[in-house]
């Protein structure tokens, strides 16, 4: 098989949570564009990006699904959903995830609470859920994880965001341990700072977008293309042996 081959993903399903917009629907479209055929989860509807993924020539199925209040129950009930409906599942993305902004010493329990379970406890569930499903198959498997910056640094008025994106960081390294020998690599993006839902109130505070954007190495804020490439490599024959890794895409900000 040739490099270019290897990064070829024909044949292969991939499920991508948070896939209505924003960098769930990049990777999606990335993946798709790859060759993959894509099961896009969300709380809405994803009829735009069911439309870009198929006017790539491949298949889309579309789940809503709230993954804030999901118990992992769920999560193995849409493992089979997916399996009846495409055959298999090769490659998780679990991208869906939240952030609440509120000082440290008044941060809410229900702010809290939210972030955690979309942000990790979800993410550690399907990833169990998905595993076991690649067992079954008895084939190779492909989960990326979404980390942070803040899987790296402390971040300010996100207390759950920034535990929750260093446990995706952990998280990732201690199923790597345990699921290589399965032929599952499990990896993580920590993209840097994006042009994205996410980010909107402070791409609208003019001086606090400026204090981000003087850090920046490549002088401008992050695209969901971007963290798309990362992920079509991370989900291909090239990564087979990258294990438990968090590759920042980040324009140079932890290089700074």
């Amino acid at each position: 098989m040739s490099m270019i081959d290897r990064f070829r993903l024909e044949q292969k399903v991939a499920i991508v949570t948070g896939a209505s917009t924003g960098l769930g629907q990049g990777m999606a479209l990335g993946l798709a564009d790859a060759g993959a055929d894509i099961v896009g989860i969300d709380y809405v509807q994803m009829d735009g990006t069911k439309e870009m993924v198929e006017k790539l020539g491949r298949q889309f199925h579309g789940i809503v699904a709230d993954l804030i209040k999901i118990t992992p129950d769920g999560l193995e009930a849409i493992v089979a959903d997916v399996v009846q409906k495409m055959g298999h599942v090769d490659i998780l993305v679990n991208n869906a995830g939240i952030i609440r902004r509120q000082d440290a010493i008044d941060f809410s329990e229900q702010n809290w609470d939210d972030v955690i379970n979309i942000n990790i406890k979800t993410v550690f569930f399907f990833s169990q859920a998905v595993a076991k499903q690649f067992i079954r198959q008895n084939t190779a498997g492909k989960i990326i994880n979404i980390a942070s910056m803040l899987s790296f640094q402390g971040g300010i008025r996100v207390p759950s965001y920034t535990a929750s994106k260093s446990a995706v960081k952990g998280i990732t390294m201690a199923l790597a341990n345990e699921w290589a020998t399965h032929n599952i690599n499990v990896n993580a993006i920590a993209p840097g700072y994006m042009a994205t839902n996410n980010t909107k109130q402070l791409r609208d505070d003019e001086v606090r977008a400026n204090q981000i954007l003087e850090r920046i190495p490549a002088g401008r804020w992050g695209l969901p293309e971007d963290v798309a490439g990362a992920c079509v490599f991370l989900a291909g024959d090239n990564a087979q042996y990258i294990n438990g890794y968090t590759v920042a895409v980040d324009g140079g900000w932890l290089a700074r």
